[in-house]
Formats: structure tokens, sequence, C-alpha cells
């Protein structure tokens, strides 16, 4: 019996009067408390699991949360509330594959441990003898968990612990990862041949493009086995002077790669960069003959640039990524609004919106090359499958508007990523390796790019930001092949190694194109964007449309971008070829000080673009001032509910635009069935139809983070400062007047 009084003392009288049986007690404690298991998916295999786990809500720090079971399978951290759901949280945008509350294993970013008011971030070397009483999650679609693990048994809440760690954290073989499981239980139809995506692992694909385009080079098939490079594709396109012998020369290294052709003659090549010693002869002979090469597909005229000099570099992309992730992994409400009072001090630092722009930039002269002076680019890089891919697939998005659309833009990834041989297993970490030296967030880079053109030319994307946000999210879901391997020859070589291992034959791992196995028809039609103006049969005249101006919330101040020094130029090889031998490596040629800047040659170019009517089918020029370059707001701020507009946003409009757009579909198919006179009967059954998707949708309570959020009854429609912090902050002073720096001078 405890002691109410000092020690010493005598003992106090029991003063505690049971009203409950011992028989009771002990009938209560005899029934288990049974653990809920999620749906799992074919070849899924729960590895641990934990009953009575709290997990906190992100609302605030008062500890409230839902009781439920925590569970760790070969793919997904799981969470399963012990709550029955309700029809409110019924969710009109459900991913098949996961669910709100799962992780994928590949997913989770880092893990930190709670221990006594002490955050810990957890490493393999932490996890053998205790465990915390909180563990915390953050994933890399910027989701926040936080499990408490003081109301589990102590075996079992180790026993989580470890697990989620081990197979979270810990490195992997990558016949351990999910999707080989999942495939050899699933059968994948194949997608359907029309409309469908390029794959760019045939020939006949390479040829329909290169025919599409109008280009006139050399489709090389002599690589089916892998003989010529493991670096380079099956097939692929080179400058028509390019021999057998070249291409056998360096394994495949140097050589000019096709990438687009413009209408004028002149294409767009790229290559991996040779590293070459001044007495190599043999090496800088290849390179010169490279060069004309790609001098002879138009006109003699040729333009380099080595991407690694001008561009930061894969490890400067990491770092920055790494410091701007940080402001959207909100623990609790106060956290966020500690942030929110110097937001625009904190993005300028991380320089994160700034290598947006460099990227844009880059792109935009290889564009004013192609298009004004219609010389052919050749850029490189060391590897030829980074900076090379994010500049020539946007400079085909701004020249092209068949990449604009869906299935194109899905080609062009196929094109420039899948065959262009990025290293997605590497840049991704899937298999959670120790080296994180070739991590790197360059495909998120890209997409990021592209959401930029999207917000400033909405109607010249037939795809929506809801597309790319889930694009960008299925990057670290272990299921697809498009995201598994570093090269095509790596993914081969895998299949072959890993399909006599196979019960039902060769493995079939799907693409993340067909977007069914993770979305039904009602889901993908929230990636179509209702904006998009299809290309009219016949323009009789071409209107000046309206060029929405650039709003500032989301981006930094004109002030907090000032424009590099010009580390380099783009240079002309069709005149001096040879003098390029005498550098060490392929380098920009420098323009002597009287040549006119490209910065004001390029601002010149945009401006000449900008007065001309906006053609939503032509050339697309982004806007690289400061305020246009913004933060993706729905990618970043939609797991953040302080920051939601609640019926308003950006999703209201196009929820109402798509309504009004099923209204004048519906009234052109009534028209047209008024021209074939059909029965009344047949017009009221197709009417009734019509009128479900738009009643459906109009039954969602929207916010500006759907539909990846919805609002609920316990979130506050009208976010509020915390009472602490908003005392602190009227304490020093009018919040109006109260500056988001100490030094506003700071940011330039």
């Amino acid at each position: 019996m405890l002691s109410l009084g000092s020690g010493g003392g005598k003992s106090a009288k029991p003063s505690f009067v049971s009203y409950v049986t011992p028989e009771e007690i002990n009938s209560e404690k005899d029934i288990p408390k049974k653990e809920k298991l999620p749906d799992l998916l074919p070849g899924e295999v729960v590895f641990c699991s934990a009953a009575t786990v709290l997990r906190y809500t992100q609302d605030d720090l008062s500890q409230r949360g839902v009781f439920g079971t925590l569970l760790c399978t070969n793919f997904r951290v799981s969470f399963v509330s012990d709550e029955a759901p309700s029809e409110e949280t019924a969710q009109l945008f459900k991913n098949k594959l996961y669910g709100e509350n799962d992780i994928p294993l590949s997913c989770v970013d880092n893990i930190y441990g709670g221990y006594e008011d002490k955050r810990k971030l957890i490493t393999g070397s932490l996890v053998k003898n205790k465990y915390p009483s909180k563990i915390i999650i953050h994933c890399k679609d910027l989701r926040v968990f936080q499990f408490a693990l003081t109301f589990c048994k102590e075996e079992a809440a180790k026993r989580i612990f470890q697990g989620i760690v081990h197979h979270c954290l810990e490195p992997k073989s990558l016949k351990n990862v999910f999707a080989f499981s999942f495939c050899e239980k699933t059968a994948f139809p194949e997608m359907k041949r029309q409309e469908r995506t390029m794959m760019f692992d045939s020939a006949e694909d390479w040829a329909q493009d290169m025919k599409r385009t109008k280009g006139g080079c050399r489709l090389v098939t002599e690589n089916t086995s892998f003989e010529l490079s493991s670096h380079l594709p099956q097939f692929f396109i080179v400058p028509s002077n390019v021999t057998e012998a070249d291409m056998t020369q360096f394994q495949g290294k140097g050589l000019p790669i096709w990438c687009w052709s413009h209408s004028s003659g002149c294409a767009l090549f790229k290559t991996t960069s040779l590293p070459l010693l001044q007495e190599d002869n043999v090496g800088h002979s290849y390179v010169e003959k490279m060069l004309t090469a790609v001098a002879h597909n138009y006109l003699f005229s040729v333009k380099t640039e080595d991407l690694s000099d001008t561009l930061p570099t894969v490890q400067d992309i990491h770092l920055s990524y790494n410091k701007f992730k940080q402001f959207f992994l909100i623990d609790n409400t106060t956290d966020f609004w500690v942030s929110d009072m110097k937001w625009f001090s904190s993005l300028d630092s991380c320089g994160w919106l700034d290598i947006i722009r460099q990227c844009l930039q880059k792109a935009v002269e290889v564009v004013e090359c192609l298009e004004r002076e219609n010389t052919n680019v050749l850029i490189m890089e060391e590897s030829g499958s980074d900076l090379c891919c994010i500049i020539s697939s946007l400079a085909q998005l701004m020249l092209d508007p068949f990449y604009r659309t869906l299935t194109g833009f899905q080609s062009l990834i196929q094109k420039e990523w899948l065959a262009g041989s990025h290293s997605f297993l590497d840049r991704c970490n899937h298999l959670h390796l120790k080296d994180k030296e070739n991590v790197s967030p360059v495909f998120l880079l890209f997409l990021e790019c592209v959401w930029q053109l999207l917000q400033q030319y909405g109607p010249a994307f037939q795809f929506s930001e809801t597309y790319l946000t889930v694009l960008s999210d299925s990057l670290h879901v272990p299921v697809f092949s498009t995201f598994l391997f570093n090269s095509h020859h790596h993914r081969a070589s895998i299949f072959r190694a890993e399909s006599p291992h196979s019960q039902r034959g060769p493995l079939n791992c799907p693409p993340v194109w067909d977007w069914s196995v993770q979305f039904d028809c009602k889901a993908q039609d929230l990636f179509i964007n209702p904006l998009y103006a299809e290309k009219p049969k016949q323009e009789k005249s071409v209107r000046k449309s309206h060029r929405p101006k650039h709003q500032r919330q989301l981006s930094l101040p004109s002030s907090a971008f000032k424009t590099p020094p010009k580390k380099g130029f783009f240079k002309d090889e069709a005149d001096s070829l040879k003098k390029m031998l005498r550098v060490n490596r392929i380098s920009r040629w420098m323009l002597s000080p009287d040549s006119p800047q490209p910065s004001s040659s390029t601002r010149e170019f945009y401006e000449t673009w900008q007065r001309k009517p906006l053609d939503y089918h032509g050339l697309l020029l982004p806007c690289l001032d400061g305020p246009s370059i913004r933060v993706w707001m729905q990618r970043y701020l939609r797991w953040i509910h302080e920051v939601q507009i609640f019926g308003g946003g950006l999703v209201t409009v196009l929820s109402k635009v798509s309504d009004l757009l099923d209204e004048v579909q519906e009234l052109q198919r009534e028209l047209d069935r008024q021209s074939c006179n059909l029965a009344p009967n047949h017009q009221k059954a197709r009417a009734k139809t019509a009128t479900v998707g738009t009643d459906a949708r109009s039954s969602v309570r929207f916010s500006s983070s759907f539909p990846f959020t919805t609002p609920r009854n316990n979130w506050s429609y009208k976010p509020a400062i915390p009472t602490s912090l908003l005392q602190s902050l009227m304490a020093s002073g009018n919040l109006a007047d109260k500056e988001d720096d100490d030094d506003p001078e700071s940011m330039v």
C-alpha cells in the first residue's frame, strides 16, 4: 500500500473503496485487445504490429489523438484506427494501394524518437536496447505522423519500433523491394495502344517521334542486347554522320543523342562529357568528329553548353531541397506560426526557388538558339542523365505543344528520363543506402519547373496540378517499374535474373502511367485540366489571350532575386572546332567583351515574344522575375490545414468551370440528338446520367488542398495564432508593422 505521508511516519489508513469485485476485474483482463489489420495487397506480409497506439493529431499541442493498431509490412507502415469510419470521412480521391494513414516504406524520409520532451533523429545504432515514448515519422510527400507508444505493452512497443526502423532505414537489396512480391502475385493487362504513352523501348516509338518532328537523323538498332553500351537504351537516334565505329569507340560515351527537331531543321542533342587529357589526341579527335556530325545536321552550325559549369550540382540541389522541405514538415500549429514569421527570409536562404529559376533560364537560352537563331544545340554534363534531362525536357515543353498533353508529357518522361538513363534508384535512394552522395531530387526539380509553367500558362496544359502532385508522390511508391531502376539495361538485367524464380513466368511490373492501379476513373478525371484550350481544327483569327498577373503570396519579392553573373555562354563552334582541343575537357567558349551579353539577348528574346499574341499551342516562355517563381502550394501545404482556404482557392474555380463544361457538353449532345430526331425517353436518360458527376462534386466540401484533404468537423475554419505566441508578438509591437526579418536589405 502506498504511503501518503513522509518517510518515518505511520502508514496512512487505506481510504480507497472499490465498487468492482475482483472477479469482474479479472474477467476484463482476460479479454485480449484484438488487433485490426488493413486490407493487404497481393504479396504483402505483416512483419510486426502493436495495439493501443495513440496517433496524435496535428492541430495543436493538446496531445489529442486516436487509438488504434500500428503495423509494419513489407510495403508500408500502417495505422488502423479503433474508431469506426464515418460516412463523412469517405474519400472521393482514394488511392487503391495505400490510405491516408499508410506510409509506403520508400516514402519514409526520417524517423525521430521522443525521449522526455527531447526529439532525437533515429539511426540504426539507437534501437538496440531502448525505445522512445513517441515515434515521429517525416515522409517524402511531406506528411508528418506522430505515434505514442506509452499505452502499449513493453514488448510490443519495442518490437514495432525496431521493426519500423529496420525496414524503413536499413539498407536492403533491390529484390526485397515490394514491387517484386506484388507483381509476382498480380497480373496486369497491357496498356491500350490507342492514345497510349510511347515507352521508347521499341524502334517504332523512336521512328514515330522523329517523323512527327520531321527530323533527319539516324535510328540506331545495334544496341538491342546492350552490346554497344549499358548506359544507352536499346534504341536511340544519332546524327546521320555518326558511324558504327564511332559508337563503339568509347562505349557510347560522348555520343550526341538526338532529343528533338525544330521545324527549321535544326535539332537539340545531349551527350556525356569526356574527361579529356591535354595529350589525349584520340579523344580530342573523337570530340571534334562528334561536333562536326552535329553541325552537319543543319547548315553546319552548332552551339554547345556544359551544364555542369552553369547549373548547380546534384549535391547542391540535394542540400537546397533539404533546407526547403523543413519549412513544411510541421509537427504542430505553434511550429507553423513560428516559421511563418520569417517566411520570405527562410525561402531566400535555402535557394530552392532560385535553382528552379536557373533551370528555366537555361532552358529559355536553349529555346532561343533553336527558335530564333535556328542553330543546332548540344548540351552536355558528366553523366548526361541529370541536368541534361531537365533542360532538354523543359525546352521541348516550351517549344512543342504535344508534350503539354497528358500522353505527350508521359512520353517525354519516357524518352528523356527513362531512355536517358536517369538513375532513379540511386537518386531516390529506394534502397536506403547509407552513402547519400548520389541522392538528389533531380526529377522533383523538373516537376517543380513544369509546375511553374503550368501556373503561368494553365490553358496550355492538358494535365492538371493534381496530376503533377500525384506523379511526385508516385515516385516513392515501390510498385512501379518506372522509378525503380537506373537504366534500361539495369531493368532488363534485374527482370532477367528474377523471372526464373517467379511462379507466373516473366515479371511484369506496371509503369506508373497505368493510373488504374492507383485510382478509379472518377479520381483520374481530376488529372485533366478543365481550363485546357484544345487546338481548334481551323483557326480563322488569333485573339490576344489574357496574360495572368503573377501573385506574390507564395513567392519571394523581386528584391530577393539577383540575376547571378553569367558563368559562361553558348559558344559558336561552326568556325573554329579545333580550338576546342586546347582545353582539358569540353567547356564553354567565352565571348569577347564586345559581344552582347546573353542575359540582355535572352531578355530581348522574351520581350519580343511577349509582344506577340499569346498562342497556347505555340512557343511558351516563362516569366522569371522574382514574384513569378512561386511555391507549389498544393504539394507543400496540402497537409497543413491552417493554410487551407475552406470553400475557396483555385479548386473552387476549377470545379465551377468543370461543372460548366459538363453542361456545355450535355447541351451539345442534346443538339446532336435533336438533329438526329432521337426518342424523347433516350434524351431524358442521357440528361440524367450527365448530372451524376456534377452532383457528386457539388456534395463535397472543398478546400484549397482538395482532393488530398477535405474539411472535417474537428477542423477550425478560422486559423488562430496560439495564445502564447500571439502575446509575444503583441508585446513587440503592432503585427502589421513587424518586419519579416531583422534587416529587409538582407534579402537582396
